[in-house]
Order: C-alpha cells, then sequence, then structure tokens
C-alpha cells in the first residue's frame, strides 16, 4: 500500500503539469480561432480595388503599380511609390522624372 501511495505521490505532479499545459493549449486555440473569425475581411483585398489604368505588367517583372515613370515608384505590385505608398500618382507633390541613361552617354 505504501509502495502506490509513493508512486501515486510522484506522479501527481506532472499528471496536474500536463492537464495545465493541455487546457493553456486550448484556451491559446480557442484565442486564435476568436481572432480570426473577427478579423476584417475587407483589408485582405486591398489591392484588388486598384483601377486598370493604375496597374502594368512589365514583362520578366510582373505587375507594377503606379506612375513607373516616377523616381520615387516601388517598382512593386504591393507599394505605389516610397513617399507616398497609398497614391494617388496624379498630383503628387513629390512627383520627379526617371532619368534615363542612354548606352552612349554612359561613363566607361
Amino acid at each position: 500500500m505504501n509502495a502506490f501511495l509513493i508512486i501515486a505521490v510522484g506522479l501527481l505532479p506532472s499528471l496536474f503539469s500536463l492537464w495545465m499545459i493541455r487546457k493553456s493549449h486550448l484556451r491559446r486555440e480557442m484565442q486564435l480561432r476568436q481572432a480570426a473569425i473577427s478579423f476584417p475581411r475587407t483589408q485582405l483585398g486591398q489591392n484588388s480595388r486598384l483601377g486598370s489604368s493604375d496597374r502594368y505588367y512589365l514583362e520578366g517583372v510582373g505587375y507594377l503599380i503606379g506612375d513607373i515613370s516616377c523616381r520615387y515608384n516601388a517598382k512593386s505590385g504591393y507599394v505605389r511609390c516610397a513617399v507616398n505608398p497609398s497614391g494617388p500618382c496624379e498630383g503628387c507633390r513629390y512627383y520627379e522624372p526617371r532619368e534615363f541613361i542612354d548606352d552612349n552617354e554612359k561613363k566607361v
């Protein structure tokens, strides 16, 4: 009888610990589910509201948004530019035309 009592007392703290770990995992899983349910779904497709005139396809790069002739264009399909990422590009006070260098003008 004493051996059974010693074994039970020895195992009781580890069983209690396993029960508490399981309980905390279930609580965390429930919180993640609630957060996923309450997450606003309108933010998921923020690039879907871009106009077709603001989106360009560049061969070898993919889709770009914004005015690609601007110096600050991010050359990305997600961000319009570095100084005005949400746009619009028309009438932007930070617009600077990109300087293109011809092969003849390159300094060797």
